[in-house]
Order: C-alpha cells, then structure tokens, then sequence
C-alpha cells in the first residue's frame, strides 16, 4: 500500500490510494464508499466535469446535492485526457497509486490506451477495476447502460411492476448495487495483491450483477434444469404486499414466522386459523399468501399505527411506520447512532451528510474532506508528482488541466 497523505488519515483503508475515472452515480458511489473507509481517492473529471454536479440545482454551479454526497472524501483534478500531456499526467498519477476505477465503455477505455492489456506492463501492482454496463465477452459490451436500462434488461423492472406493467424503482438501485459489489471485488483484488504482489484486472459489469442479484429470490423452479415450476417468489409478488392503512396513518408489517403468525392470529381474535390447512406452515402459507396479506389489509383500520406498533412489538411481529425521506433526518433511532454528520464546505457551507453506515472496532474513520470543486486539487496533485509552479501555470495555460479561478498554482499544504 501507498502511503497516507496525510498523518490524520484514518480508516481501514487509509494508506490506500484510488484514482477515480468515474462518472454520474455507480462508480463515484463506490469509490465514496472507499474514501469513508480511510482511502485517499483522486477524482479525475474531464474539463466540463462530472455530469452529476449540475443535478439537483445546488447553491452554485457544479455543486449540485448529488455530487455532494457521492464525492464527499475526494480530492478533483481535471484533465484533458485526449492531450497527451494529460494522459501523461494520468499515467504519473497511476504510478503512485493502488486502485484504478473506470465505468466507461470497453471501447472508450481501449481507445485511451487504458485497457489492463496497456497498464499492467508499467503499473504492475495496479487494482484495475472496470464498471461496465455490460461485460466485455458479450455482444452487448459497447451499448450504452444507465440505471434504468439496467434495470429494465435484468428483469428487475418486469418483476417491481407485476410483469404486467413493468415499473422503475425510484432510486438508482442498480447503480448502488452494483457500486457495493464494485466495492467488495476491489478489496478481494487488494487482499490478493497482498498474498501474490500481483495487481489485477477486475470487471464488474451491471448487467450480470443485476441479473444475479435478481436470480437468487426470482429464479423460483427454473434453479432446476428442466425447469420445476415458475419463475418469481410468491410473496414478494403479491400485490397486497405493500404499506398498509391504519385508522391514522401506514404502517409496514411483516408476519412471517410460525411464532409471528400463531401471535398475528391471537391478536386479531381470530387463534383458529393456526389450524387451517392452508395457513399451517411457511409453504402453505406462501401460496396462500394473497389471502394473507389481504386478511392484514382488512384488519390493520380497526386501530391506530401507535396502538399496532404497540401490540405487534409486544408479540415479536415486526412493525414500523413509513417514513419520507425528510423523517429521516429527524428519526430518533438515526440521531442516537450519529448517523448524521455535520460537514462545512468551503463554498457550500453547513452539509448535513450521511455517515459510513459501518461502524469498526478498529481503525475508525476519520472526518473526510468535503466534496471538491472542479479541479480544485490539481495544483497540489502536480507538485506531489514533482511538477514546479511554472510548469502548473503552462498546462493551465494550454488547457490541460482546469482549476478554479481562486486556485493556488504553486505547493500548497495537504489538507488531512
């Protein structure tokens, strides 16, 4: 491992430098997941930027909420790359670094020169980790992936919407999923970098991630080859399966086991139907589940979501309100653990961010930097490579390297 930049840096990956080639939600999520845990991660945006910081409108320009949250911890140089003194730049900063992340096309990559093939010649012990949309051995590896298609192609979007009428989640759920899996496989590499002294090439492609992901509840009878029965999971299918109404409000509830049903039962008055064939164990009830869900559809207006929670907590059934977003921050289970952290940004001012969800016995993370301008580190990255003042203020000149109007060109002293 590289050394920490700076004697405060704290976290299980502190020591750990990442050079970021990513761009809009998958990648920079999982490389901000990075920099949570300690690592030191170099943002390289092209001159216009991550698209993501003009999302969401935003105090200033480029700063947008977004990319607050999926770039807080980064340093930002931004390079022209089709420069060759850019790309030589990027090669002087792949030298010192552990872990190289990429989601562009197979293509763009191999155009750039910046295919595994290309580096692992000088750069050895490198980390190179690749978020395609689709992976490089399929016909599919030069089309264009974005959330949406992703989940429309792995099936996610047929199954949230009943197959009937296919339906997006909300959020960008194959984004972070398939981030968290980008996470995981890079630490796999870096252990084993550890064992051989070998880097590695790693492909994380969302399209394969999102259909494992999919299969391991919906493949249903088709695990079987031929096939036993359909594809899907009952319960999760059910179209009573959704947040339901109290006599003041929605709750969600989950009765599941034997134990939870048998209580379920005895709290609606209604202790007979533990005896019913169809309601006597989790298979039975599982194809019966409609009636089920419908049963607590119907019973759950006869009270207040105070007085159920106060029941079902009592019988071990799992039962919660339904928050907004907005709740969130005001949830007193969320407030007790710190989950909030309170970030001032030079331009921004008070951030109010989400913290690492992880909590380590040991080497605990520390506070982060906040989230850069566009090309605010360039500068300082330079002269850590050896580059003299002079020589930053010719690369600025010639359009290689942007950086803010404010920027200092010469050293400046690293931020912890």
């Amino acid at each position: 491992m590289n050394s920490p930049q700076s004697p405060d840096t704290t976290g299980p990956l502190s020591g750990v430098r990442v050079i970021d080639l990513t761009t809009t939600f998958m990648g920079p999520y999982a490389t901000a997941l990075m920099a949570r845990m300690g690592a030191d991660v170099v943002k390289v945006e092209a001159p216009g930027g991550d698209i993501v910081r003009g999302l969401g409108g935003g105090k200033h320009p480029g700063m947008g909420p977004i990319f607050l949250n999926a770039n807080h911890g980064k340093r930002s140089i931004a390079l022209d790359l089709k420069h060759p003194e850019g790309m030589a730049i990027l090669h002087r900063l792949l030298a010192d670094a552990d872990v190289f992340v990429t989601n562009m096309r197979p293509e763009a990559f191999n155009r750039l020169g910046l295919s595994h093939t290309d580096l692992r010649q000088t750069h050895p012990r490198l980390v190179h980790a690749v978020l395609p949309g689709f992976g490089s051995g399929g016909p599919y590896r030069d089309l264009a992936a974005y959330d949406d298609v992703i989940q429309a192609v792995s099936g996610l979007a047929a199954t949230q919407g009943q197959s009937e009428q296919p339906s997006y989640v909300r959020t960008p759920v194959a984004d972070k999923s398939v981030a968290l899996m980008g996470v995981a496989a890079i630490l796999a590499a870096l252990l084993a970098r550890e064992r051989s002294g070998q880097g590695q090439s790693v492909e994380v492609p969302m399209f394969e991630t999102m259909a494992q992901f999919m299969m391991l509840d919906q493949q249903g009878g088709y695990v079987y080859d031929p096939p036993a029965g359909p594809t899907g999971y009952a319960r999760t299918a059910s179209p009573n399966r959704r947040p339901y109404r109290t006599a003041d409000g929605f709750l969600s509830v989950v009765v599941y086991t034997d134990r939870q049903w048998l209580s379920f039962f005895e709290l609606i008055g209604q202790p007979e139907l533990v005896r019913d064939p169809r309601f006597r164990s989790i298979t039975e009830r599982t194809q019966h589940i409609d009636e089920l869900y419908q049963l607590i559809a119907d019973v759950l207006p006869t009270r207040s979501s105070a007085q159920w929670q106060e029941v079902m907590r009592d019988s071990g059934i799992p039962c919660v309100p339904v928050l907004r977003t907005e709740d969130l921050l005001d949830d007193k289970h969320l407030r007790a653990v710190d989950f909030f952290e309170s970030v001032q940004h030079p331009t921004e001012g008070s951030l109010l961010l989400a913290r690492l969800p992880i909590l380590f016995s040991a080497d605990a993370p520390g506070p982060q930097r906040p989230a850069p301008r566009l090309g605010e580190h360039g500068p300082e990255l330079l002269h850590t490579l050896g580059f003299r003042a002079g020589e930053v203020e010719h690369l600025i000149a010639i359009g290689v390297l942007q950086v803010p109007p404010d920027a200092v060109h010469g050293p400046t002293e690293l931020p912890g």
